[in-house]
């Protein structure tokens, strides 16, 4: 029972005060705390051998400003005449207040649990798939909740084991309302399990192409190379067929090069053997597969068969050989003077005469 109900008018004055008082002096603690006492910390922190403790500490950061100002309204209401410090509700406030500090913290920690995945794979070399390290990283988040939901519930003296009960009752109609989650939910498994693709790879699918940023329950995230984000169901990227360009040993390069048809064979011939030549020998073209060759006779061109590889198989290394090897191929049409064919037709006009004594004179 509060007493302050009953003190005279200038001691419920002076109790309101107090409250107020406590609740400022909270504050400042909190604006000390951040400014001084926090970074103090921090700073031991990233004295540490690893970065665990420093993320941590910033995770904890903002809910941590939160307890001085719960711990002050605790205290303030002792003194505040119009609540009961005692009252139940107030007090499963309170506690429901700690548990959900702790879980924001827990979360922020989930977040950068990703960074953290990464530096352990990275130093421990336990090979966790880079597609996987986001997924654990929701995964672990979705879990903090629940959990944190089902405190918080007993707390308020819910029934939670008649809510999970009720949820097996109703569970058919449930899946049968969120199928399309669900498979979704299949889907991304489906994707980390058989990986067709990581974070950072190009990927080429009847739905987009693009670079994978992310991927969650649901969809995931591709950014197109005109900078648009696309985010696209688990369910329909795991049933269509995916082409991972990011997965390519080398990429191709293939085309016809046409010559005038006055090129004389021995020119033709040496042309052949010294683009052959300089594909064999250029550090940035594979060695297994050139081929080069008198390939057809065109309409108005004789044509040059041109198929061989790059190492590289980032598109604009890629195109940089492309270019060197053009540029190359240039000077060696010039140094043999064979010139390069473009379509033309050749017309021949015969004169009145010659068509007279093609068909024997006049009539």
């Amino acid at each position: 029972m509060n007493w302050n109900y009953y003190l005279p008018p200038y001691e419920t004055l002076m109790n309101i005060g107090i409250s107020i008082g406590i609740i400022l002096l909270f504050l400042l603690f909190r604006k000390l705390f951040t400014k001084y006492i926090f970074r103090i910390i921090l700073k031991l922190s990233k004295k540490t051998p690893t970065d665990f403790f420093s993320h941590v500490c910033l995770s904890f950061e903002q809910p941590l400003r939160w307890v001085f100002i719960i711990i002050g309204i605790y205290l303030a209401v002792d003194y505040f005449p119009y609540l009961d410090q005692s009252n139940p509700l107030f007090l499963k406030l309170i506690r429901a207040s700690f548990i959900i500090i702790i879980t924001w913290g827990l979360y922020n920690i989930s977040g950068a649990s990703s960074a953290l995945f990464t530096k352990a794979n990275d130093r421990l070399s336990i090979e966790i798939d880079q597609i996987l390290i986001p997924f654990l990283s929701k995964a672990i988040r979705f879990v903090i909740i629940a959990i944190s939901i089902s405190i918080v519930a007993q707390v308020f003296e819910y029934d939670v084991n008649g809510f999970v009960a009720g949820l097996g009752l109703g569970g058919l109609a449930f899946a049968l309302a969120a199928k399309d989650a669900i498979g979704n939910l299949f889907g991304g498994v489906i994707i980390i399990t058989e990986k067709p693709f990581s974070i950072g790879d190009w990927i080429m699918t009847p739905t987009v192409e693009g670079t994978v940023e992310d991927i969650s329950f649901r969809s995931t995230k591709v950014r197109t190379f005109a900078q648009a984000l696309v985010t696209v169901p688990n369910a329909t990227l795991a049933n269509e067929a995916i082409t991972n360009w990011s997965k390519m040993g080398k990429r191709r390069i293939t085309f016809n090069l046409g010559v005038t048809y006055d090129t004389p064979k021995a020119k033709l011939e040496r042309t052949i053997e010294r683009i052959t030549k300089l594909l064999k020998n250029h550090n940035e073209i594979h060695s297994e597969t050139i081929f080069v060759t008198f390939d057809n006779y065109n309409d108005s061109s004789l044509d040059i068969f041109l198929y061989f590889f790059t190492k590289t198989t980032v598109w604009g290394e890629f195109l940089k050989v492309k270019e060197d090897i053009n540029f190359k191929i240039m000077e060696i049409l010039e140094d043999e003077g064979v010139s390069v064919a473009f379509p033309s037709r050749t017309l021949y006009v015969e004169t009145q005469q010659e068509t007279q004594t093609k068909f024997g004179g006049e009539s």
